[in-house]
């Protein structure tokens, strides 16, 4: 992993520029890193997409996106028209081939006038249909290849399943190496998850408990209190297993559940994590129900709102059957972790939001205070994600007084307060790494493939079962069954 330092002079080339993540977090991302100097003057931004616009048009069109998405909601002038006068744009279909004829000529005019050096990295900001078509047109007019390096980012969903995942990195194979194409999932650039490896390396007391001899179970909680926010359609053909838990999820369960890599090297890191998830255990496909629950909310109450049902949202199937929540129960099967249960859970209008993992360890050996009016409980480290990012450790302690009296205490650690500083956004740092060349917060081919081995078995049973939707009441945690989930083993989801 990287020590803070500037990218090299370089061209950034967005494909579907005009999209809402480039307005709303790749501009914002690049004027950060403009404004902290770490984006040197020789940089250009290219936007690409179908609508017709000039430069100028596109550049005032790119304010207006920092002036709404912006940290500050406003633009420094100096730092603007630094940035500004690297961005320029072409028009063109995604499969039109003078759309990368022209796109070729202004990456050598750039080169020529900024000395970027032939350093090129294309951005596919666009619907998922189009990542074959972009980079095969791009391997034809050679612009996989330069003077310098080149890098291609492709955005997530990568795939819709195990076979179509397959499919895409077959296609981006041909056109570009493997060390050449960065899989990003903004998850990996959030400051707490790359705190995961700091936390379990760089500290010794830590490493010896991570392990089945202490540790009885882990949860992953990632709630969403919001919708499909429009994008009814999209979610349609995802669901929460496909939209979070195989990308997202997995790859902070994959974080918790790794070796010590050898060294912090891209390849060293992503080689324990990959080993970890060929550890999980395939789910019986005729034993679904054992270790995954799906559910879809109903019209309810959040956050003292009134909210319609997923089928109500627009762009949904009024007879939906696709799942807005998604609980499992996942094995490791490895000599560190064999016969802890790993329970996940992820949804949309659950009660608030709130993404965590909570490592509960295994009750102390011998109960000695069995006189305490309460029962003691089992330590708990959670590390939280979103919101209020920190990690906090929960023992017992005893209340002041003559009686033995035994409550549970938190100790605490945030990063607002810990630091007195923002954490930057989790693309300022991915796109940042992708311009050093440091791959170690991206996914690798066979991370993508591996997370839907695990959940393809779990998506073809469930075609074959009709749900009885919807199965929970928006604003609340979930469907009874997750809670019978983990409730069949004696342990509980945490109240959060």
């Amino acid at each position: 992993m990287r020590i803070e330092r500037a990218a090299p002079p370089c061209a950034l080339v967005i494909f579907g520029a005009t999209g809402d993540l480039t307005r709303r977090k790749l501009m914002p991302a690049l004027y950060r890193l403009t404004q902290q100097r770490l984006i040197p003057a020789e940089f250009a931004v290219i936007g690409t997409a179908r609508q017709e616009m000039s430069d100028e048009e596109f550049r005032a069109e790119m304010r207006k996106a920092l002036e709404e998405f912006g940290e500050d909601k406003q633009v420094d002038d100096a730092v603007w028209q630094s940035f500004a006068g690297g961005l320029s744009y072409v028009s063109g279909e995604f499969g039109d081939d003078g759309t990368y004829n022209r796109l070729k000529d202004q990456l050598e005019k750039i080169d020529r006038d900024c000395d970027t050096q032939g350093n090129h990295l294309f951005y596919l900001s666009t619907a998922p249909q189009f990542f074959g078509v972009i980079s095969g047109k791009l391997g034809q007019v050679s612009l996989n290849k330069s003077k310098g390096w080149t890098r291609i980012i492709v955005e997530k969903p990568f795939g819709h399943d195990l076979e179509s995942a397959r499919a895409l990195n077959q296609e981006l194979a041909k056109v570009f190496h493997e060390e050449q194409v960065y899989r990003i999932d903004h998850y990996l650039g959030k400051e707490t998850v790359q705190n995961l490896l700091v936390f379990r390396f760089a500290n010794s007391i830590f490493e010896p408990l991570w392990n089945r001899q202490y540790i009885d179970h882990v949860q992953i909680t990632n709630a969403e209190a919001i919708g499909v926010e429009g994008r009814g359609s999209y979610y349609e053909s995802a669901g929460t297993v496909r939209d979070m838990i195989q990308n997202h999820v997995f790859q902070v369960a994959s974080l918790i559940a790794m070796e010590p890599p050898v060294n912090l090297g891209a390849n060293a890191v992503r080689d324990e994590k990959v080993k970890a998830m060929q550890a999980v255990r395939p789910v019986p496909p005729d034993r679904v129900d054992e270790f995954a629950v799906r559910g879809q909310y109903g019209a309810g109450y959040v956050l003292g709102d009134t909210v319609p049902a997923y089928r109500e949202e627009p762009g949904v199937d009024p007879n939906s059957s696709t799942e807005t929540f998604a609980a499992l129960k996942l094995y490791f099967d490895n000599w560190r972790w064999a016969g802890v249960p790993f329970y996940i859970r992820s949804g949309k209008r659950l009660a608030k939001r709130v993404t965590e993992i909570a490592i509960q360890f295994r009750d102390a050996p011998l109960r000695l205070f069995t006189q305490s009016d309460a029962p003691v409980e089992p330590n708990v480290l959670v590390i939280r994600i979103q919101p209020n990012e920190g990690i906090t450790l929960r023992f017992s302690s005893k209340l002041p007084g003559q009686a033995m009296r035994i409550r549970a205490v938190n100790m605490d650690f945030r990063y607002g307060s810990s630091f007195g500083v923002p954490a930057p956004e989790a693309y300022e740092r991915l796109l940042l790494d992708c311009m050093l060349g440091d791959s170690t917060l991206y996914a690798r081919r066979d991370m993508t493939e591996r997370g839907w081995e695990i959940v393809t078995p779990l998506l073809e049973a469930w075609k074959h079962l009709a749900p009885d939707f919807p199965n929970y009441e928006a604003g609340t945690w979930g469907p009874e069954e997750a809670f019978d989930l983990i409730e069949r083993d004696g342990r509980h989801w945490r109240k959060l």
